[in-house]
């Protein structure tokens, strides 16, 4: 059987994702990693959570695609914005995963340079318009919507100077900490993946308590245009077999 893999970083962001969940779920815990096994609008899925960190996130991602038959994966959650313009709870669909915090400039590389991969790497195309007709045809929509470049690296950014400064390197629209290694694990596996992420902050000095306060916004933010991608996935199989 062929599973949607789901893979979120935080305790509220997981939450958030099975309360979108049919009913009935089979838990299964698989090299000390629970994995949620069942449906969203009728498409089968394994839902994850893999801690902080491109650690955490490369291991729970390999994991995912060596026990069970993925189709493609999703990394949903929170991140922090880079643009001015983003606010709390607009939404990056992200066309373009870099990992900020990789540097081996020293040996004639660019910034976030990392072999074997690049200095960036694209989330499959068809799931990036595939997301973006659904959150298009969310008519109760009031909150921005950008598809853009994630930045990842093993920091939780709260400095305004290395905010501009990742923002300027990278043209990087929100920051975060596992997109790039799923991303990653992904490309090296040749499996499909999209990150998807909802602000919940923006680095200020001070942010942690931004992020503290949002992080269920945000997460639930995440979860409902994840709905609205499984119910519009439903109806074209409906449609196939009918």
């Amino acid at each position: 059987m062929k599973y949607v893999g789901i893979i979120t970083a935080m305790t509220e962001e997981l939450e958030a994702v099975k309360k979108i969940m049919e009913p009935e779920k089979e838990r299964k815990a698989i090299n000390g990693i629970d994995m949620l096994i069942g449906k969203i609008c009728g498409v089968d899925c394994v839902v994850t959570i893999c801690g902080a960190g491109k650690v955490n996130a490369a291991r729970t991602t390999q994991i995912l695609i060596d026990k069970f038959d993925i189709e493609y994966i999703i990394n949903v959650g929170v991140a922090g914005a880079l643009g001015y313009k983003l606010k709390v709870g607009d939404v990056v669909i992200g066309k373009k995963i870099v990992q900020h915090d990789f540097d081996i400039t020293a040996f004639g590389h660019s910034k976030g340079y990392v072999p074997g991969v690049g200095n960036e790497i694209k989330s499959d195309g068809n799931l990036v318009e595939k997301f973006e007709t659904a959150i298009d045809d969310l008519e109760s929509r009031t909150y921005n919507v950008i598809t853009g470049i994630v930045a990842t690296g093993d920091i939780f950014v709260t400095e305004v100077a290395m905010k501009d400064k990742i923002a300027s390197k990278f043209r990087a629209d929100c920051v975060e900490m596992e997109g790039a290694a799923i991303a990653q694990i992904c490309k090296l596996g040749d499996v499909p993946f999209i990150v998807i992420r909802s602000i919940s902050d923006s680095p200020n000095g001070h942010n942690e308590l931004d992020y503290n306060e949002y992080l269920k916004l945000a997460s639930k933010r995440s979860a409902n245009i994840l709905k609205e991608y499984f119910e519009k996935e439903h109806e074209k199989l409906q449609t196939q077999e009918s």
